[in-house]
């Protein structure tokens, strides 16, 4: 019996540290991949994978709402130029910042998605 309550803790502890491991990723891979890869399909194809891993595993229902508000501004940010001053003061710099924030954008977009979704279907279902 001691055996069966372990297994779903472990279970349950697995996939936390997946969790917690494509978030790392992502965030890693939008940094290196804004600095150096602009407009790579590859990494965009890897940040939606691995966004989608985020939403599916790491977001609790306390997090949603945070989730949520934190993927809108970096979205909006991310589709704009809100860094151009930073071009005309410091080169490259703006562009790599517009780059990081539009790559961390399109991590987050899939786990708001999947947010989203989670928190309209709690809300649509009866009973409570």
């Amino acid at each position: 019996m001691a055996d069966t309550a372990k297994k779903p803790d472990s279970t349950k502890r697995i996939i936390g540290y997946i969790g917690l491991l494509a978030f790392l990723v992502g965030i890693i891979l939008a940094i290196v991949g804004g600095i150096g890869y602009h407009d790579n399909s590859g990494i965009v194809l890897t940040l939606v994978i691995v966004g989608i891993l985020v939403g599916l595993l790491n977001v609790t229902g306390k997090e949603v709402l945070p989730l949520l508000i934190a993927a809108i501004a970096l979205i909006v940010v991310g589709a704009t130029k809100g860094f151009q001053p930073l071009d005309d003061l410091g080169g490259e710099a703006g562009t790599k910042i517009n780059a990081i924030v539009s790559y961390l954008a399109t991590f987050m977009a899939p786990a708001a998605v999947i947010s989203a979704f989670r928190a309209i279907w709690a809300v649509a279902r009866p009973g409570d």
